[in-house]
């Protein structure tokens, strides 16, 4: 089956303004992803890693992509398609509560 990379946005106003029975269906949908095998992270703080022409190792604290909300978790999701992956994808934390999920396929 095939496998997408799931990235969520999503920031605490946007969570705190939704709905506590919208919250918990997302989260119950989280639930169901992980029991049906995904595996599933909030984002801790990110380090860049470089090695140019594997000469110098170099690190930086932060992100290196740039988003107007905070990237708020992770998940490796497997779906039939990508019709799947966003139905599955459009019912969790992030999609519901004001933030936006990526899907990446992985080829």
């Amino acid at each position: 089956m095939p496998k997408f990379i799931t990235i969520g946005y999503g920031d605490r106003a946007g969570y705190d303004r939704t709905p506590q029975t919208v919250k918990d269906a997302a989260h119950a949908q989280d639930a169901r992803l992980v029991s049906d095998g995904a595996v599933m992270g909030i984002a801790g703080t990110p380090v860049q890693v470089r090695n140019p022409d594997a000469a110098g190792l170099e690190t930086r604290d932060g992100p290196f992509m740039r988003s107007g909300l905070p990237v708020a978790g992770f998940a490796v999701i497997d779906a039939a398609d990508l019709a799947d992956a966003i139905e599955k994808v459009s019912h969790v934390p992030c999609a519901v509560a004001h933030g936006v999920v990526e899907i990446w396929p992985l080829e």
